[in-house]
């Protein structure tokens, strides 16, 4: 029985393998996906940079909180001198203002994915507006608290009621600036996305609205 012998063109192509022609192209095209948008374009940097550096800021952020929520709760347990302070009511406000900035940014980011850019702005917008209105918020707090002869080193729950609210206030200012980052950037040369920049600083920002919830409760509980 004769073997089958190949074919002229199978003959060409492994005569053009052998040369170096290179492998054969999967099935399918092994092309870019001109589809997946500029998240993927050669030189863009994985989206996955900016959400793990971000999750890193958030994790050393929470161990530094996590630091002084446990000295509050030991000395406020041992402690023979601790006083407690009268929180001001305006905290309440503040945050419903805080917690509703997280809607709003929420809001902005699906006008986004429906490339709706003038709704997105306005909605970002918004909600720069209302973190600068609890950080007023929370002046006002230290100011009645002032007015009443609660100093920060009046006694140790006084020092650190400035301390908590002070602290995350400061971190929050740093959320606001990427807020207003994300709002005035032309993202059109550059090789981070609107999208990517709009989604990492939403982790921030509603990470600084669940630590406001729990440095309050912990302030009522100390209470």
């Amino acid at each position: 029985m004769v073997a089958p012998t190949a074919t002229p063109e199978v003959d060409e192509i492994l005569e053009d393998t052998t040369r170096g022609g290179g492998p054969i192209p999967p099935f399918g095209g092994g092309g870019d996906d001109d589809s997946a948008g500029e998240d993927r374009r050669p030189g863009n940097p994985s989206p996955d940079r900016y959400s793990t550096g971000m999750a890193i800021g958030i994790l050393s952020i929470l161990m530094f909180f996590m630091a002084l929520a446990s000295a509050f709760i030991v000395l406020r347990r041992g402690s023979g001198v601790w006083v407690t302070v009268r929180l001001p009511r305006i905290l309440w406000v503040n945050t419903v203002v805080l917690l509703a900035s997280s809607f709003t940014l929420e809001s902005a980011r699906r006008r986004l994915a429906f490339a709706n850019l003038a709704g997105f702005r306005r909605l970002w917008l918004a909600t720069t507006c209302l973190g600068l209105l609890f950080v007023l918020g929370q002046v006002v707090a230290w100011r009645q608290l002032v007015l009443s002869g609660v100093y920060i080193a009046s006694n140790q729950a006084s020092s650190f009621f400035y301390i908590f609210t002070a602290a995350h206030a400061v971190h929050l200012l740093g959320g606001i600036g990427a807020l207003l980052y994300v709002l005035i950037r032309n993202f059109e040369k550059s090789k981070l996305p609107r999208r990517t920049a709009a989604e990492v600083t939403s982790y921030y920002w509603h990470f600084m609205d669940a630590l406001w919830v729990f440095l309050l409760a912990l302030l009522v509980l100390g209470h």
